[in-house]
């Protein structure tokens, strides 16, 4: 298959799912060490093995534009177009941190405008720290909310730019969405709740 995309694969925002990488990034992942010894015959089964190695995400780094492994994997998913029943596993990956922000990634990428809303959201609650390599091959720290709310609000990240997304009061406004209801707005609701338990076992004893 060398690099070119299986043959079944469905077109991704009107063009072929490893077209979202640009051509100058792509050709620098096909040249790269890692994509030819460890992303060669990659299947979509074997492929959430190889993501459970990955310990930094970033897009491409240094004078020279080397890619990391979370962008090579990244494309090797364009590339093979997993079925999104396991881009959806990837998410709800608890355990494997980068396995999660691989799956968030790739959704991003190739899902609905609703599916991006409805799979990256959840991942607000999660404040696990990533490290991220920069352009200048330093590494710094990014929480996994972070990373999701440049995905939700961001035109690029990890060197790739992102398709359009609707906003989301546009599809609360067709109720294909429900209205956003942050954990701090919960918190607040639960508060409120206890305060009037309190009141009303106050006026009882009284």
């Amino acid at each position: 298959m060398a690099n070119r995309t299986v043959k079944d694969a469905k077109s991704v925002h009107g063009t072929n799912p490893q077209y979202l990488v640009e051509k100058i990034i792509r050709s620098r992942v096909y040249d790269s060490k890692y994509w030819k010894e460890e992303c060669f015959a990659l299947t979509a089964e074997l492929l959430v093995d190889k993501a459970m190695e990955i310990r930094y995400l970033g897009g491409v780094f240094g004078g020279n534009i080397k890619p990391t492994p979370f962008l090579c994997l990244t494309l090797k998913m364009l590339q093979i177009q997993p079925e999104k029943d396991i881009v959806v596993e990837f998410i709800k990956n608890e355990e494997f941190k980068y396995v999660r922000a691989l799956g968030a990634f790739y959704m991003r990428l190739t899902g609905s405008s609703l599916d991006c809303y409805k799979y990256l959201e959840p991942l607000y609650n999660d404040n696990r720290k990533l490290r991220r390599q920069n352009r200048q091959s330093q590494f710094e720290i990014v929480h996994m909310d972070e990373f999701i709310d440049e995905l939700l609000r961001d035109e690029r990240v990890c060197d790739v730019i992102l398709p359009r997304v609707q906003k989301r009061y546009v599809l609360e406004e067709n109720n294909e969405l429900e209205a956003k209801v942050s954990a701090l707005e919960d918190d607040l609701d639960e508060d409120i709740e206890l305060d009037e338990e309190k009141k009303c076992r106050t006026t009882a004893e009284t």
